[in-house]
């Protein structure tokens, strides 16, 4: 998958998402169609959240690249077993501004 998020402005993702709890956790029964809408839904309310791999940790970044290409969000880090994911909203629902420092 090809970045569309410039360096800055991933870095600038990880710092806004430095404080957030994890709102998804994948456990015993993995990505299942029901995580995926629930990550979907969550997405599009908050933009960036984080996932946390209580489970399946030896594959956390195939299962990381499944979510970026099921949701259409883009992976922005990765710190121990926790994904940060990122998928900009339509203008009037944007909720993050990238461009600002």
């Amino acid at each position: 998958m090809e970045n569309r998020l410039k360096g800055s402005q991933r870095k600038r993702l990880r710092e806004l998402a430095h404080s957030m709890d994890p709102v998804i956790h994948i456990g015993k029964r993995g990505i299942t169609g029901e995580v995926i809408k629930q990550i979907d839904q969550v997405l599009t309310d908050h933009e960036l959240i984080k996932v946390r791999f209580n489970e399946f940790k030896e594959e956390k970044e195939s299962l990381s690249t499944r979510i970026e290409n099921e949701t259409a969000s883009e992976l922005v880090g990765m710190i121990g077993h926790v994904a940060i994911f990122y998928r900009e909203n339509s203008e009037k629902d944007k909720k993050i501004d990238l461009n600002r420092k």
